[in-house]
């Protein structure tokens, strides 16, 4: 069931990466690729999931580490969230643009 849960808000997080507005952002600030990589780790997180189901009931370990993978995929959920609050929010206030040393605009 937690498997269940995890694997939809894995693939919440996999469409949110895959709107035009993220994907434009992440261009903009320049971290298109790592969303990309996120993208790509969240979706062998969901067949992981496919098979970890199966074994979590017969396997201490694996509930171990579905209870951590839980808090890593709401924390990247948050993160994506926060993430995308502060690009509306610049786009806003008339900046997009991220230097090395910080924020713009």
């Amino acid at each position: 069931m937690a498997e269940e849960v995890l694997f939809n808000i894995a693939g919440d997080i996999i469409k949110k990466l895959g709107s035009g507005v993220l994907q434009q952002i992440g261009l903009w600030w320049g971290v298109n690729d790592e969303l990309e990589k996120l993208k790509s780790t969240l979706t062998t997180i969901q067949a992981v999931l496919l098979d970890a189901e199966e074994k979590s009931a017969l396997n201490n370990q694996v509930k171990l580490w579905l209870g951590k993978l839980k808090e890593v995929v709401y924390d990247a959920d948050d993160l994506l969230d926060d993430f995308s609050t502060e690009a509306l929010r610049r786009q806003v206030m008339g900046g997009n643009k991220v230097s090395k040393e910080g924020w713009e605009g």
